[in-house]
């Protein structure tokens, strides 16, 4: 079931308030603009009312369910071929770890999870007509490349990609999402920072995903440094 409304705060958040009330697993919410959007380590999500995606879902975990963090995996995978079939022949599409979605070096998407009790919400916000200026890193929209989507369309293919990368998630485990997921990745070898919740930084080689998900960076001196959380910019 996907829910529309014109306005709201954030859909994660209105998703993890609903949680505890018994919402059930597969339940969508699409908002044409958010007014309190949230992106990753506290980060705020420009949220205008252009025609942009910005929708959640939720996840209620299971007995014998993979780890939890390896959703953002599924979640990532969903994204990309949902605007992969929105956009077809699109140059330049990949995945940046853990799950945001970039077109050459600018972002396109970003995921972000939070979790209550059994119940994980996955907030997608996708760039479609429009794509903020002001930011940190290079932005980019699918209009921006030629492509007229709604998000409307977008989140109906969104919602069904999920419903089946959650699916194989359950019953095969992880190595087909791994697999997947580096298949749409930028390529092993690509140099990276990766800015840690400390404050700290460190600079490698991408080398991919170990087999629960964590970033694997190659350091200057050939150590393997494995990173379980961080946020990653392309050098």
């Amino acid at each position: 079931m996907i829910r529309t409304v014109a306005e709201t705060g954030s859909t994660n958040a209105d998703l993890l308030a609903l949680a505890a009330s018994g919402v059930e697993e597969g339940v969508w919410l699409r908002a044409e603009r958010q007014t309190a959007g949230r992106g990753r380590q506290g980060r705020a999500w420009v949220s205008p009312p252009a025609g942009n995606l910005y929708a959640s879902t939720l996840v209620r975990l299971r007995p014998g369910d993979p780890p939890a963090a390896t959703l953002a995996l599924v979640c990532a995978i969903a994204a990309y071929e949902a605007v992969a079939l929105v956009a077809p022949n699109l140059a330049g599409l990949l995945i940046k770890w853990p799950n945001d979605l970039l077109i050459g070096r600018e972002k396109l998407a970003g995921i972000l999870l939070e979790r209550t009790g059994d119940a994980v919400v996955a907030g997608f916000g996708v760039n479609l007509a429009e794509h903020p200026q002001a930011v940190d890193r290079p932005a980019t929209s699918l209009a921006a490349h030629g492509f007229d989507v709604t998000a409307e369309h977008l989140v109906e293919l969104l919602a069904d990609r999920m419903a089946w990368w959650l699916g194989v998630w359950r019953r095969e485990g992880l190595p087909p999402i791994r697999d997947c997921w580096t298949a749409c990745a930028h390529p092993v070898g690509v140099a990276v920072t990766a800015r840690l919740a400390d404050g700290s930084a460190v600079q490698g080689l991408f080398e991919g995903i170990d087999g629960e998900g964590a970033l694997r960076l190659r350091l200057a001196d050939g150590a393997t440094r494995v990173i379980h959380a961080g946020d990653v910019f392309l050098i």
